[in-house]
């Protein structure tokens, strides 16, 4: 607005009418203090915080459970009550127990995908549940997990990577394949019939295909997948996904440039909770083996769901207390939207 009306006010000095949910994760700033962080987001002025906060409510209570929006929001404003330092209490409706790591686990995957071996067929089943955690590394050990449970047609399709300009060979290619980068694909991709995926580039968005975009596989081919389109106006529509050269987003992240030539996918039954957000998920399940980390995370991932009977929360204690309650850490920049 700045550039079309030669104004150099906030918004070219027009008034601006901002809907929806503005408490999201902040933008990520690579190795960036909490000042950096916060500097990088948007200042709100009080009379703006106050139309935030309204239209937040008002979509908070959509919900089917009131209570649970009031949780919600005060989780949102930081203002849960605190056991200690940031530490705040999950309801005990929605605590999986933690006993022992792999069981625990177990117990969370079969809470959000009970029966998958037989329900594995239904699309509407598959597409209405899905795990949310903190890091790609647990995101990616609970989708290997349960394509592993996933009975259908199988296909596993191999990256070709390189390192760009790399003339000496300094990189070579099994290094290269080993790397797993946020916003990539990996190099070893296992696919099933009816298995959830989602997109990881906007590839055609005029017709849907937007990164975030959750599909169902339908069939392999060798260069192409066959997917439908599960969520969304273009939700039931076919199409074909085709293998891409692609390259991080952070262009230093390491010494040389990796491009990565891939599907544009990653499985879906669990996903970061950054990459979650915008998404409506029936039934959720969040995974959290260590504390959030940044600002929003928590409240992102307790509010993808749409009731806490079917949001499910298994935390690997990192603090000490002896009430026997779960807590877990809330991690919320009150700056960022000031009162």
């Amino acid at each position: 607005m700045k550039d079309i009306t030669g104004v150099m006010l906030p918004f070219g000095g027009k008034i601006m009418v901002l809907g929806g949910d503005f408490r999201q994760v902040l933008l990520v700033v690579r190795r960036g203090t909490r000042a950096q962080t916060v500097d990088s987001s948007i200042q709100m002025s009080p009379v703006w915080s106050s139309i935030i906060k309204l239209r937040l409510t008002i979509n908070m209570r959509a919900l089917t459970d009131p209570w649970f929006s009031d949780f919600l929001l005060r989780v949102g404003d930081g203002v849960e009550e605190k056991a200690q330092e940031n530490f705040i209490c999950i309801l005990d409706d929605m605590v999986i127990p933690f006993t022992e790591k792999e069981k625990s686990l177990n117990d969370l995957t079969d809470a959000i995908f009970p029966s998958l071996e037989i329900n594995r067929s239904k699309s509407d089943y598959i597409i209405s549940r899905a795990i949310l955690s903190t890091r790609n590394d647990s995101v990616d050990k609970i989708n290997d997990r349960l394509i592993g449970r996933f009975h259908g047609e199988e296909r596993i399709y191999y990256s070709f990577d390189e390192a760009v300009d790399d003339i000496n060979n300094f990189y070579p290619m099994e290094f290269l394949n080993m790397l797993s980068v946020s916003g990539l694909p990996p190099h070893y991709l296992r696919l099933k019939v009816g298995c959830p995926i989602i997109l990881l580039r906007n590839l055609d968005p005029s017709n849907g295909l937007c990164n975030d975009t959750r599909l169902i596989c339908k069939s392999f081919q060798h260069n192409v997948i066959d997917a439908e389109i599960s969520v969304g106006q273009h939700a039931g529509k076919r199409t074909f996904l085709p293998m891409i050269p692609l390259c991080p987003f952070d262009e230093d992240m390491f010494p040389f440039k990796l491009k990565r030539k891939q599907f544009p996918i990653r499985l879906g039954f669990a996903m970061t909770i950054n990459k979650a957000q915008g998404q409506k998920i029936p039934n959720v399940g969040i995974y959290l083996p260590e504390s959030v980390f940044s600002d929003g995370q928590l409240y992102v991932a307790l509010s993808r769901g749409f009731s806490r009977t079917n949001t499910k929360v298994l935390v690997i204690a990192d603090g000490q207390f002896n009430d026997g309650e779960v807590y877990t850490s809330n991690v919320v920049y009150k700056e960022v939207l000031h009162d």
